[in-house]
């Protein structure tokens, strides 16, 4: 049998989906119609998220189609309108309590939206090149990419697949892609003012993922910030990955020197945390008489009375809101100008770090 034209295949589903096939509920749009006394088109109108449809009309259609177990056919319905109001959101770090909660907030707001969120989780980096052809493959409507990169080679594919993708809190150069991010050198700049106002002079680093932006946009800012004021980072481990227990192994091998330092930067919360808890419960170090720790996101544990660090926010709902907009905004409008959002954060006092004696920083 030959294959069959696009405009006879959308035809063949609308005839399908609408007058003689049948629903699970073993009935179609028109039954529907028929006990509503209403049209054909006002059912449809009735399933489609946004469509003008009096409330009268409304209530007729729900309750017919509820005594009919009636429910529309989203794959059909989806082929005809070339759209399947399908999100794909790539994440590498669901352990992350700042991802969790980007997840929860993404999905949350995508589902207001009459959008459902296909999530594809992947361990590095380099298993992108494969996943994201394959979330192609489902003709999402929209792609965010979160805690990874994308190479110019990966843009150009979605480019060409009329694909909008915006990248969450990640840049990458030569690719010509929507961006948010929070503004991670001025985090590192503030962290650095916070230290040097205080009174610190040993200043160390726990640093993240290497291949980051995030983490190389800290860490920038923050020595730069130093130097800007005739100081120098005096010590710096990496944590390798975004995790307590490596954040607990770098300050260990940090606070065993001869010379330790009085303050340090990691670059999140949860490294961090790891390094708080060896340094108060293993080396009997006061916290923050004698040393001074500072995170990087703000997540929830952070304000725990066990913890109650110091850390840099990243305005979370800013960061979503922002994505959202640009990326319905490139799906109506194809071909819309790149965006870039970024977005500065602040920091957040609790008694994991000494208190500036002068809230403004000054130079030295």
């Amino acid at each position: 049998m030959p294959p069959q034209s696009d405009n006879k295949l959308e035809k063949n589903i609308q005839r399908d989906s609408a007058a003689d096939g049948k629903n699970f509920g073993g009935s179609s749009q028109i039954d529907v119609a028929r006990l509503a006394n209403v049209s054909q088109a006002a059912v449809s109108r009735t399933f489609t998220p946004g469509a003008s449809v009096s409330q009268e009309t409304r209530e007729k259609v729900l309750a017919a189609a509820r005594e009919l177990g009636y429910r529309p056919n989203a794959i059909a319905r989806s082929l005809i309108r070339k759209s399947t109001n399908i999100i794909g959101l790539v994440v590498m770090r669901f352990t992350n309590p700042f991802y969790a909660r980007m997840i929860r907030d993404f999905t949350r707001e995508l589902q207001e939206q009459g959008f459902w969120t296909l999530i594809l989780n992947i361990a590095q980096d380099q298993e992108l090149e494969k996943t994201l052809p394959m979330a192609l493959q489902y003709q999402v409507d929209g792609l965010i990419v979160t805690s990874s990169t994308l190479s110019s080679g990966l843009a150009a594919e979605c480019v060409r697949s009329g694909t909008p993708v915006v990248l969450f809190n990640r840049y990458a150069a030569d690719t010509h892609t929507h961006v948010v991010r929070c503004d991670n050198v001025e985090g590192g700049r503030i962290v650095a003012d916070a230290f040097l106002d205080s009174g610190h002079k040993r200043l160390a680093y726990i640093a993240g993922e290497k291949a980051a932006s995030t983490n190389r946009d800290r860490e920038t800012g923050f020595v730069d910030r130093l130097q800007e004021r005739g100081h120098s980072l005096s010590f710096r481990e990496s944590a390798e990955d975004y995790n307590y227990e490596q954040g607990y192994e770098a300050a260990q091998r940090l606070l065993q020197r001869d010379d330790p330092p009085d303050a340090i930067f990691c670059a999140n919360d949860l490294i961090a945390m790891g390094a708080l808890d060896l340094a108060r419960y293993k080396l009997g170090i006061k916290i923050p008489e004698e040393l001074s720790i500072i995170g990087f996101d703000d997540i929830p544990s952070a304000a725990w009375p066990g913890f109650e660090l110091t850390t840099v926010k990243q305005p979370v709902k800013s960061l979503v809101d922002n994505t959202l907009q640009i990326l319905m905004n490139a799906i109506k409008t194809p071909n819309s100008e790149v965006s870039e959002v970024v977005i500065s954060p602040s920091l957040i006092w609790r008694n994991s770090s000494r208190k500036a004696k002068s809230s403004s920083p000054s130079s030295d």
